[in-house]
């Protein structure tokens, strides 16, 4: 039923968390219900040491700490399925929406950085990835840019060989549709009819709004509307199929756990979108990735690249990652062994065992924005 089942022992001994200052980013990022601002959400990172020597490396948030590293640095060893499904059980009564819950699967992420390294493998292939690149379309378009500036961040990401760009819509939290329709036929006309387009509302509207931006997008061939409602909304999405709208609709980051997929299909949902480093199981990347294909569905995937190219590795050429520029590209100068970005695709390292991408420690230390380290050792 899951992909990753191992049985290999796993014996944590140590931990060295890292505490960020905010990483700032060098234009102030507003969607449609004001998310983000002018810092991106990465608080620190962790690495993770097991007793074979192997360093899983990951960003995670103090609760990682707090909630994940007094049940792991017992001194206890347990088979990687134990200690995923134990913790994942532990955490039930959270919710499984719940960070706590998402906490698990970034343990099960490291855990997994881990066993490719004792395997000698890249995390991409030791999971079962044929190649070493993913196929990708980018998302920006933050609602601040004014309109020439949009188009032309629009124009140059297909300059650089995307042939899907993504933008945000929902100004005036969704009120204020010409402006929105303004700036989707200028970008259309600019890019040309060959190249896909896709807007995200991220869940600014009500049902009656989203109806009517809908099909006032129409002429535009939008490759994909993306969240236009609450994301929880089941109903609120199949009320919209069954008013008519036929542009596709996108629905996932929000969600971490492989039913809720099963039910945005059942409602009318035809662009499935998980994302790396926020889902209770990682196996549910994959189950999700293989509903998408059952039913005919779309799928990509969201996240850091540094992560999304890993898994990227194991999609088919027409299911993609997202490349978030203004967000991910500032975290990505203080991030080591970055995927190569080239012609619409990004490119994994071959040849170092595990997750080879992690935070320049010492980088954000020179800049001032190393706050502090810890650091925990297993009971004897």
């Amino acid at each position: 039923m899951f992909a990753f089942d191992y049985q290999d022992k796993i014996k944590f001994v140590k931990a060295v968390y890292y505490n960020f200052h905010k990483i700032p980013l060098p234009k102030p990022f507003k969607d449609g219900t004001g998310g983000m601002g002018r810092f991106a959400p990465e608080q620190g990172c962790i690495e993770l040491y097991d007793s074979e020597g192997a360093c899983a490396h990951l960003s995670v948030g103090p609760g990682f700490v707090k909630d994940i590293l007094p049940i792991i640095l017992t001194g206890e060893e347990k088979p990687f399925s134990e200690w995923k499904n134990s913790l994942y059980w532990k955490m039930r009564n959270c919710g499984f929406q719940s960070e706590k819950a998402v906490e698990v699967g970034q343990l099960e992420l490291m855990m997994l950085d881990i066993l490719a390294q004792r395997a000698g493998q890249p995390l991409h292939r030791f999971m079962g990835a044929e190649k070493d690149w993913a196929q990708a379309y980018k998302g920006g378009g933050s609602l601040l840019l004014e309109d020439s500036e949009l188009v032309e961040d629009m124009v140059r990401y297909v300059e650089e060989g995307y042939r899907t760009v993504k933008f945000k819509v929902g100004s005036g939290c969704g009120t204020d549709m010409e402006r929105d329709l303004r700036r989707i036929e200028m970008v259309r006309r600019a890019v040309g009819e060959d190249i896909g387009i896709a807007v995200d509302c991220n869940q600014c509207m009500d049902v009656e709004q989203a109806y009517t931006f809908a099909k006032l997008c129409e002429p535009y061939h939008l490759a994909w509307l993306e969240e236009p409602i609450h994301s929880h909304n089941m109903n609120g999405i199949k009320q919209l199929k069954e008013m008519g709208v036929t542009v596709p609709l996108a629905f996932g980051e929000s969600m971490r756990i492989y039913y809720e997929y099963e039910i945005y299909v059942e409602k009318g949902v035809s662009h499935l979108q998980p994302s790396i480093g926020r889902m209770t199981r990682i196996d549910d990347i994959i189950r999700i990735r293989d509903l998408a294909r059952k039913e005919h569905v779309k799928f990509t995937s969201g996240g850091r690249i540094y992560l999304n190219a890993i898994f990227g590795c194991l999609y088919n050429e027409d299911e993609w990652i997202e490349y978030h520029e203004p967000i991910s590209k500032p975290v990505g100068e203080y991030t080591l062994f970055q995927p190569e970005e080239r012609n619409g695709r990004f490119y994994c390292q071959p040849d170092i065992p595990g997750n080879p991408q992690r935070m320049d420690v010492e980088k954000l230390e020179k800049d001032g924005l190393l706050e502090s380290r810890q650091i925990y050792y297993a009971e004897r």
